[in-house]
């Protein structure tokens, strides 16, 4: 059997992979939400945003940091979305492998640096956070694991395939409205889900569509016996 792209790569540069990446980023992530709650006048996030104009002043350390930037400000709400964030990340390191996991994240992390600098070159404004590329992360784990429940509320059940639904719909609505840098942010959130699904999702689309033509001939075949 052929080995895609990604699997060639893993041959090469499996002992450059990084095991439990997403633990580390979680557990940074969860420190620094603990030192602003503590310091609060260390304003931790306004020196790790993703901010192209201060980066290319020399504060190169954003390229990095910003993916330490926790995603919410509850205690209640952090605890919640850092988990779920853990989980998904794991499974999806477990499904793929440390390497093939890395990669897409690297990917992810590079098309949103990328989406910045592009969006400040022509607004001016490229500040970027991680939603997008989080985002980018459960697109993949819903592809892979359509049917796993998650509790809304800790009470109803609902199936990530839907939440994946909800989060396209997120990502159009962003394209169609929002400003250019948000449009690029939008865009930088699927590169890596396309550049790991796409040849699957063209191949199931061929697939529906034989399918499709298949039944329908045998319908209008079946049709005109009965004539």
């Amino acid at each position: 059997m052929k080995l895609k792209w990604y699997q060639r790569l893993e041959r090469k540069y499996r002992k450059y992979a990084i095991p439990d990446l997403m633990k580390y980023i979680v557990i940074i992530n969860a420190v620094v939400f603990v030192l602003e709650m503590l310091v609060p006048n260390s304003y931790l996030t306004a020196k790790f945003t993703l901010n192209p104009a201060l980066i290319l002043r020399g504060e190169v350390w954003r390229l990095v940091t910003f993916l330490f930037i926790p995603p919410s400000s509850s205690p209640l709400w952090i605890v919640f979305t850092l988990y779920f964030y853990y989980m998904v990340g794991s499974n999806l390191e477990h499904q793929w492998g440390s390497f093939q996991f890395n990669l897409y994240y690297l990917i992810g992390v590079l098309s949103t640096i990328a989406a910045a600098f592009i969006g400040f070159a022509f607004t001016g404004y490229g500040t970027v956070t991680t939603e997008h590329l989080n985002l980018s992360l459960f697109l993949a784990f819903a592809y892979l694991f359509p049917n796993f429940e998650i509790l809304i509320f800790f009470i109803l059940p609902l199936k990530v395939k839907y939440l994946a639904w909800l989060n396209w719909g997120f990502i159009a609505l962003s394209l169609l409205f929002n400003p250019l840098p948000m449009k690029l942010a939008a865009l930088a959130s699927v590169v890596n889900y396309f550049i790991f699904f796409g040849s699957d999702l063209i191949v199931n689309l061929k697939r529906r569509r034989l399918t499709y033509k298949n039944r329908k001939r045998f319908r209008d075949a079946f049709k005109d016996n009965r004539r």
